[in-house]
């Protein structure tokens, strides 16, 4: 037995001296705002190691280019919403704000100003977050502002939690292409799109306010994108309210289609359930459950929404003037007002090329009464026979389960 010792006791103490050393060469990188603040500031982006923090000063930060960080586990960390400001109006060429490609980073208690592009994105990463920050772009809400606010896309283990963005002409806060996701706490007002989840699988979206949006929340699925199939979502104890914005983005944009005074709209998503939702004060619709309206070439994509669940919300005046943009002819053949619910209740479609194809699409609409549209083919708006019924009682479909995030990142969420 004496024997063993020598050996276990290195390992042991090689163990001890490994965690001792990573602990102590965690760091704050301290930068202040004021003079060639760019360079310092992308230095200290450069320059930190895993686990340190680049610790922003108060004060707004006058960026002329944009930023990025590709080391994993750091923290981005300012002094507080309105209290650190990083402004690019100066900004010298189109693009993201901070540009995000690595593992395990949180950005957290700043505000990004006027970026030309995208104001914060992350691509392929797994555990992002994004923490008590705000994006705003100056001025009324316009086409030439950037597209997306918060813009985690191919990640996994994504975490939006008390953000606030304001003047997207895509989308406020945007997750794209991801898994294992959760929004909470946060508010998106005056964007095109509040609150989008597209071709991602597995999010929970809840507990925030869209408002004064042209669409509150939209959980979208679209073709020709390496990551299809969109599944498993729960949308819930939201306020998606006074969505009343017009649809200012950029034309030829898929957003630019959403009808503004849009509550929730699904679009050719499966297992999504939306409950205990307050939604009132928008326009055109409450709820739109649809399936994508334009032309298919992909031979992959299900451009049908199935296993969608809208129940138990809260449901107030919604649909009294509907529209349907670049379609007034069929706009006209909405009722006004409408019901709570808009369904349009395809079964069919074409992709180019090819022959019809005919789908089961199973539907649970609780929350009534409901316009069904009865397309004979999803991309033929013109072929509708509204008809409106209390309900659509489907086939039930199990709630999917509560998204889990790594312990680690899980602490920082504010429940």
């Amino acid at each position: 037995m004496t024997g063993a010792h020598p050996m276990i006791r290195p390992a042991g103490a090689a163990l001890l001296a490994f965690l001792f050393a990573t602990t102590a060469q965690a760091a704050i990188l301290k930068v202040a705002p004021g003079k060639e603040a760019q360079e310092r500031l992308q230095s200290a982006l450069i320059d930190a190691k895993p686990g340190d923090t680049v610790l922003l000063g108060a004060g707004t930060f006058e960026l002329t280019d944009g930023l990025s960080l590709d080391v994993k586990d750091v923290t981005v960390k300012g002094a507080g919403q309105d209290k650190t400001i990083l402004d690019f109006h100066g900004q010298m060429a189109a693009g993201e704000g901070l540009m995000i490609t690595s593992n395990g980073v949180t950005v957290r208690d700043l505000t990004v100003l006027d970026a030309k592009g995208d104001a914060v994105k992350a691509k392929g990463v797994d555990q992002i977050s994004f923490i008590d920050m705000k994006v705003d772009w100056s001025g009324p809400p316009k086409s030439t502002n950037g597209a997306y606010g918060v813009y985690p896309v191919s990640s996994t283990n994504v975490l939006i939690d008390g953000v606030t963005v304001r003047g997207a002409s895509d989308a406020g806060i945007y997750v794209g292409q991801s898994k294992n996701i959760i929004v909470q706490n946060s508010l998106a007002h005056f964007n095109v799109a509040g609150i989008e989840i597209e071709n991602s699988m597995n999010a929970d979206v809840h507990d925030n306010l869209s408002t004064h949006n042209a669409g509150g929340i939209l959980v979208f699925d679209l073709p020709n994108l390496p990551q299809q199939g969109g599944h498993s979502h729960r949308i819930y104890r939201n306020k998606v309210v006074d969505n009343d914005t017009e649809n200012f983005a950029p034309k030829g944009n898929i957003v630019a289609s959403v009808p503004t005074g849009t509550g929730v709209m699904v679009m050719a998503n499966r297992d999504i359930h939306v409950f205990d939702n307050t939604i009132s004060g928008n326009a055109s619709a409450a709820v739109i459950v649809t399936g994508y309206k334009r032309e298919i070439k992909d031979a992959a994509y299900e451009p049908l929404p199935r296993d969608v669940v809208v129940r138990g919300n809260h449901i107030g005046r919604n649909g009294w003037a509907p529209n349907i943009p670049g379609a007034p002819e069929a706009a006209a053949l909405l009722p006004k007002p409408m019901p709570p619910i808009l369904w349009d209740a395809a079964t069919r479609f074409t992709r180019v090329g090819g022959a019809p194809v005919e789908e089961k699409v199973n539907v649970v609409l609780s929350d009534g009464p409901v316009l069904r549209l009865n397309l004979t083919d999803v991309n033929n708006l013109m072929s509708a026979k509204p008809t409106i019924v209390p309900s659509v009682p489907g086939t039930p479909v199990a709630e999917p389960k509560p998204v889990v995030l790594p312990p680690a990142q899980a602490r920082l969420s504010k429940k």
